[in-house]
């Protein structure tokens, strides 16, 4: 299971214990907001897409949509989010529970501009039902990040 691959890999840095799991569903942005007991836009979405032929990965704050435009100005391609079935093969982690840990080899985690204003967020760890608390570098050092990128809207405004 996914979870436990997070789990593990959280353990070689002494923090599998940091992962919290719900006996509720934290699968979408608002369900993790409740489960937490945090403001949406702490939430550390984890979107998966193909790009180049190769799937990537883009962690940006609850509250931000992919800008197409932008989107497209930094990969060359047009947004193209993985289905289901493609996300859980490629990346490693089904929806729901999509994280930049612990991912399938080749997968290249970014890292939106959205999250740069908060002190910690919340991604998920793997499974519809879980999370972990970081702050910036943190989330930096374990997602492995390729670069921070602002490829995200909506977010500003509020």
């Amino acid at each position: 299971m996914s979870i436990e691959k997070v789990k593990t890999y959280f353990s070689q840095y002494g923090m599998a214990g940091r992962i919290r799991e719900f006996s509720v569903s934290s699968a979408t942005v608002e369900l993790a907001a409740q489960a937490l007991d945090c403001q949406p836009c702490r939430i550390a979405k984890t979107l998966s897409f193909l790009a180049d032929g190769r799937p990537i990965l883009i962690v940006a704050a609850g509250d931000a949509k992919i800008d197409n435009p932008k989107y497209k100005a930094q990969f060359g391609t047009k947004a193209k989010m993985l289905a289901p079935q493609e996300a859980e093969a490629l990346v490693g982690h089904a929806v729901g529970g999509v994280c930049p840990f612990a991912v399938n080899e080749g997968v290249a985690v970014y890292l939106d501009e959205s999250l740069r204003r908060f002190d910690t967020v919340f991604p998920a760890c793997g499974s519809g039902n879980s999370a972990i608390e970081l702050s910036i570098p943190e989330l930096e050092r374990y997602s492995n990040y390729t670069a921070w990128i602002d490829v995200c809207k909506g977010w500003r405004e509020g």
